[in-house]
Parts: C-alpha cells; sequence; structure tokens
C-alpha cells in the first residue's frame, strides 16, 4: 500500500504546503528514525493521546500493550486513531520573536487501527518494535510465551492515510529584520545512546552485547 496524494489526503499541509512530503520513502525513513510515537484516540467523550514505542513492517505501523488499556481499547474498537511521529533537529534562533522556529522531521497517520489475533504476525510485530528500539535484541531474549501473547493486545495501523513535514534551514526573517543585532542560527539537538548500565542482579559472567556498545544517533 502507499500513502495518498496530497490532493486526496485528509493530513495535507494547508499552511507551508512547500514542507509536505507524500511518498512512502520519506514517510517510512522518519518512521524507522523515530523512536516513540503519539496515538490519539477518542474514549468516548474524552480524547486521549498517549506516547508508546512502535515498530514498522513494510507498509503497517504495529502498536501493543495491555489489552485493559483505555487508549489501546478504543483504538482496537475500530474508532479512527491519529498516529504522529516528531523529531526536533534544531533550534531555529531569528531576529525577531515572530520568526523563531524548529527544525524538524514529522510524520502524520490517519486511520483505524485492526487487531491484530494471528499469533504468528503477533510474534513478527513484536520483534518489529522491539529490534526498532534496539537492533540486535530480539535474538538475545526469550520470546514471548503464548500466554504472555494473549494478554498483550497488538494493533497493525496501515500507513496509507499519511503525509510528513519537514523544516530545514535558517531562520527566515524578513528583510527589515536584517540588520537587528540579535545573534540568528541554528541549535542542533540530537538524542544519543550513552554507555550502557548494568542491572545490579546481572550474573558477572555476562558480557554487554556489542549492538549495546554501538555509539548511535537513535534521531
Amino acid at each position: 500500500m502507499q500513502p495518498k496524494t496530497a490532493s486526496e489526503n485528509l493530513t495535507s499541509l494547508g499552511r507551508y504546503p512547500e514542507r509536505g512530503h507524500y511518498d512512502f520513502e520519506t514517510i517510512a525513513e522518519i518512521l524507522d528514525a523515530g523512536l516513540v510515537c503519539h496515538v490519539g484516540v477518542a474514549a468516548g467523550e474524552q480524547p486521549i493521546v498517549m506516547p508508546t514505542i512502535y515498530g514498522r513492517i513494510g507498509s503497517n505501523l504495529y502498536l501493543h500493550g495491555s489489552p485493559v488499556a483505555r487508549w489501546l481499547k478504543g483504538a482496537a474498537s475500530g474508532a479512527n486513531v491519529c498516529v504522529t511521529v516528531s523529531i526536533i533537529d534544531a533550534l531555529v534562533l531569528a531576529r525577531s520573536a515572530y520568526q523563531h522556529s524548529l527544525n524538524y522531521r514529522s510524520v502524520v497517520i490517519l486511520g483505524a487501527a485492526e487487531n491484530v489475533h494471528d499469533e504468528p504476525e503477533k510474534v513478527d510485530a513484536l520483534r518489529a518494535i522491539v529490534e526498532h528500539v534496539c537492533r540486535g535484541r530480539w535474538e538475545d531474549v526469550r520470546p514471548p510465551t503464548s500466554g504472555e501473547l494473549k494478554s498483550t493486545l497488538v494493533l497493525r495501523m496501515p500507513i496509507v492515510e499519511a503525509s510528513a513535514k519537514i523544516r530545514t534551514g535558517p531562520p527566515s526573517d524578513f528583510d527589515f529584520d536584517m540588520q537587528h543585532s540579535a545573534w540568528a542560527g541554528l541549535i542542533p539537538l540530537q538524542t544519543l545512546r550513552g554507555a550502557p548500565i548494568a542491572d545490579p542482579q546481572l550474573d558477572a559472567g555476562i558480557s554487554i552485547p556489542e549492538y549495546c556498545l554501538q555509539e548511535r544517533t537513535l534521531q
């Protein structure tokens, strides 16, 4: 499946349309670079937005959690869901307060989530979520039991009604502000993995896996 074109997409941009991207490759790249998504769903008359980790397999985004969680139950009921992922790349400091901004990459996905009942797909989804958070981890850990799978709600969110929005570059100051004496420019931001800290109860003979030692920018 591919995202809809801008003309038929409810997520198409009205303001700054030049920042909008609707191709699947750009959307997938941002999803793969992010770490946490926010899921918005109506639970009765009360909207709820929850942060959670996720995984992607092809054109499907997978979410998981407890079956008693209100937001997951609401999403699993067939209600429309909004999933967003945002990555902040820099603070944009302009010469005027009005023109301050952020450099960012973001994705919005709209649609109905689908409850995953098939056990092999559930396992694949959970593997994708674990590997998205820490690549290489799945092969080291005990896989979920049938009981654990039954007590875990997994949702599939097709990436069809989706768009990306990206801002890059320096401040966009007005011509009449260019002579103002305030400093202007970018302050880059990154999320970095730090040095691993072992569980105090870890067996002394277990060494830190190589994939935990790799210095990597997460976003």
